[in-house]
């Protein structure tokens, strides 16, 4: 991921081919049950049907794919004809959701996707050598994509990958870059940037030159975008994995400076250099929530941001190690002190001593209750402050090269969610919240943003970033 090599592909693809599936270790059996569903459907009504994107690439991987899109010769109106549970959505960028039990399919058309709106590469590449009507239908639609490992098309029927952007070649090589100029492909779409972060995240990918320094020189271009779709982004970035690599990325190319200035300060407050391979308790808090999520088992957005209040809470007034427990044991317990303090008390692991934001002292049970409850105002204070444009547009005052931001993407209605999770600290024990009792996670209501399970996830990734020996499975 530390490396930017390769000067990217510039003007012209690479030389097209065509893979067996089998070749690239893909079955069948990789598809999920909904995705099957469509792909059959379709297929059935006499219409090409192709798998595209990001699951193709994931497959080639042999990780899970978060969703499966498809493409189709059928027009939208067709798809929406073949399936009872169908609209068409998007107005610039129309598509088709396909409801197949509780999940979502996506189809889009190649009728609609060859007039959309922008650049035309096709006329800015050559068509490829030994290219028929089909393969030149085709790779005319890989060229609008953003990515080369994501200028994939997989037929399941005839078992063929077809690869007219090089992107197996950049998969294998570990390496993320735009199809044609990477700057024209950023100021044409500037979500790509994100979204290029987000995959170099998840999947430990460099990015060519030419994409890496178009991230750096365009990163402000991010503000153009919608709050919802920001928010969007940095759900996917910190909800589905690949949280810890995606901030280190985010600071890397200075968009974290724009994106969560907050967090942007304290990371030049404590020398943080922009290739920094060493860890702080940030980082650390969003590598143990890496380890209990992933892209089909994500997180509520409640939670990463209730994590982030946290951490700058804890940054601007360390604390006692026991406090910090205590704190985060009355989190998953809603409220009841008493329980939270009596564990505490009673705790002998060694806490991880590296952090900054940790400060020992010799406290009295009335001192250590207090200490608690003064943390969870903190938070609150916390998440007010980040989602107030003036001390946003101030956290990076103190560096006059940084650039000015004012962003707020938080809504209202997650900011009082995110609030509702650790309140119950500061007002007292919630009458009818139960804790949640074991270790498992119930990842549905995780994703739904159910209070105790999200409350439980940020009581284990505090404890254990705090105390990384667990204590015992039943503290927690």
């Amino acid at each position: 991921m530390e490396a930017i090599e390769d000067i990217d592909s510039g003007k012209e693809p690479a030389e097209w081919k065509r893979f067996n599936s089998k070749e690239l270790g893909i079955s069948s059996s990789m598809i999920a049950k909904p995705a099957k569903i469509v792909l059959n459907g379709l297929r059935s009504k006499g219409f090409e049907v192709y798998l595209v994107g990001g699951c193709v690439r994931d497959l080639i991987l042999k990780r899970t794919p978060k969703d499966f899109d498809i493409i189709t010769t059928a027009e939208l109106k067709e798809v929406r004809r073949t399936f009872s549970r169908c609209e068409i959505v998007g107005r610039r960028f129309p598509i088709c959701h396909v409801h197949v039990d509780d999940e979502v399919v996506e189809v889009s058309s190649f009728h609609t996707s060859g007039i959309r709106p922008g650049r035309d590469l096709g006329l800015s590449f050559e068509k490829p050598v030994d290219c028929d009507e089909e393969d030149h239908f085709r790779w005319r639609n890989c060229l609008r994509r953003d990515f080369t490992i994501n200028g994939l098309m997989f037929d399941p029927y005839s078992k063929l990958i077809y690869d007219y952007m090089g992107g197996v070649d950049d998969i294998r090589k570990a390496k993320v870059q735009t199809i044609g100029c990477a700057s024209f492909s950023f100021i044409e779409d500037c979500a790509r940037i994100l979204r290029a972060i987000r995959i170099a995240a998840r999947l430990g990918f460099r990015f060519g030159r030419e994409t890496a320094l178009s991230i750096k020189n365009l990163s402000s271009s991010v503000l153009r975008l919608d709050r919802g779709r920001l928010l969007m982004e940095m759900n996917y970035m910190l909800a589905y994995g690949s949280a810890e690599a995606s901030l280190r990325l985010l600071w890397k190319f200075g968009l974290l400076e724009i994106l969560l200035p907050i967090q942007a300060a304290y990371f030049v407050r404590h020398g943080f250099r922009r290739r920094d391979k060493r860890s702080n308790l940030l980082l650390s808090l969003f590598s143990n929530l890496d380890k209990l999520v992933a892209p089909d088992r994500p997180c509520h957005s409640s939670l990463w941001v209730t994590i982030l209040a946290f951490h700058n809470a804890l940054s601007d007034q360390p604390r006692d190690p026991l406090v910090v427990a205590a704190f985060s044991l009355g989190v998953h317990n809603g409220g009841d002190l008493s329980e939270a303090l009596s564990i505490a008390k009673r705790i002998s692991a060694q806490h991880n001593g590296s952090f900054h934001e940790l400060d020992s002292r010799d406290l009295s049970l009335a001192a250590l209750k207090e200490e608690v409850v003064e943390l969870a105002t903190s938070v609150q204070r916390a998440l007010t402050t980040m989602t107030d444009e003036y001390f946003v547009s101030r956290a990076m005052s103190n560096y006059p090269k940084a650039p000015y931001s004012d962003l707020v993407f938080i809504p209202l209605a997650l900011y009082l969610k995110a609030c509702n999770v650790c309140q119950c600290v500061r007002m007292g024990k919630e009458k009818g919240f139960v804790a949640k009792k074991g270790n498992k996670i119930d990842y549905e209501l995780l994703a739904s943003g159910s209070l105790q399970e999200v409350r439980h996830v940020f009581a284990r990734v505090v404890f254990d970033t705090i105390y990384p020996l667990n204590i015992g499975e039943d503290d927690t």
